[in-house]
């Protein structure tokens, strides 16, 4: 599935307006909603996931438009980040595209921070070529090889002789540590092997859309963006879970029905149930009408 120029437009358009009036200043203590005439007021931050970050600036400027008188901080540092970020209580909202660890859990509850998960959306973790490259689909095991710098040219998983240039999120993000575990170790094949980690010719990137870009503009390339973030510059490719099963494609309908062998959940954490304007915000995202925003950006909803 690919996201329509429109989409991307308007994914950008929101993410500036969010980031254009409104300033990370990490837990606002704003949670709880003034009443006043029946319009909610308030303010409060959500902070982590770069992939996460696209679906909670549109939530943010559609609750926002509903009731004016809300400010909603959206900030995409990364998964870590914003784990890191619930655990000292400098963000009200932790946005995430990998489930927390159990020692970020006991980190948390050592600072008397209790993490309450919430999944607000699914993602099918894509894998891009540059539109020249000539082959059409991989292997989960031949994904491992190349991240994990086994094999570093084309020609030894069906393309052309020319040097493979990986690309990777870096090492703070939740798509970097999915990826790892899932693709790079094989976590869901009998070849799981937990001592394999990126070789050292991946490049790492700072953010999803670099990495986008980055595999559009070179023949070599090969990067994993959140379905989201997939565009129409580069190609996506079938995955094949082992070499006897049919390669599949990412699509909502895919990752739905679990077919797609590289899907996700995307989260946020809060310290214990949400409350207050932070549940009404969530509520607003997990409503009919938040989860058709979701489908509508190119992710994947609940339902």
């Amino acid at each position: 599935m690919k996201i329509t120029l429109v989409k991307q437009a308007r994914r950008l358009a929101v993410a500036l307006v969010a980031g254009a009036i409104l300033v990370v200043t990490g837990c606002t203590g704003g949670q709880s909603p003034t009443n006043n005439g029946g319009e909610l007021t308030g303010s409060f931050g959500v902070l982590g996931s770069n992939t996460v970050t696209p679906l909670s600036s549109m939530w943010a400027e559609a609750f926002m438009t509903a009731h004016p008188r809300v400010n909603i901080a959206i900030s995409g540092p990364g998964s870590g980040a914003g784990i890191a970020a619930l655990i000292d209580s400098t963000t009200d909202v932790c946005q995430s595209s990998r489930l927390i660890k159990s020692s970020e859990i006991d980190q948390a509850r050592a600072k008397g921070v209790e993490p309450y998960e919430i999944i607000v959306a699914s993602d099918g973790l894509a894998v891009v070529v540059n539109p020249a490259n000539p082959i059409s689909e991989i292997t989960i095991e031949q994904l491992s090889a190349i991240y994990s710098g086994k094999v570093t040219n084309w020609k030894d998983v069906g393309g052309i002789d020319a040097p493979i240039v990986a690309l990777a999120r870096d090492t703070n993000s939740g798509t970097h540590v999915f990826f790892k575990e899932h693709v790079v170790q094989m976590a869901e094949l009998p070849t799981k092997d937990t001592t394999l980690e990126y070789g050292a010719s991946v490049l790492l990137l700072p953010s999803t859309e670099a990495g986008v870009i980055e595999t559009s503009q070179n023949a070599n390339a090969i990067f994993y963006p959140g379905l989201g973030y997939v565009t129409d510059e580069v190609k996506l490719l079938g995955i094949k879970k082992t070499g006897s099963d049919s390669a599949v494609k990412p699509s909502i309908e895919t990752v739905l029905n679990g077919t797609y062998p590289v899907a996700r959940p995307l989260l946020y954490y809060t310290n214990g149930e949400p409350t207050g304007l932070v549940k009404a915000y969530i509520d607003f995202c997990l409503s009919d009408e938040g989860q058709e925003m979701v489908a509508e950006s190119g992710y994947v909803p609940l339902r």
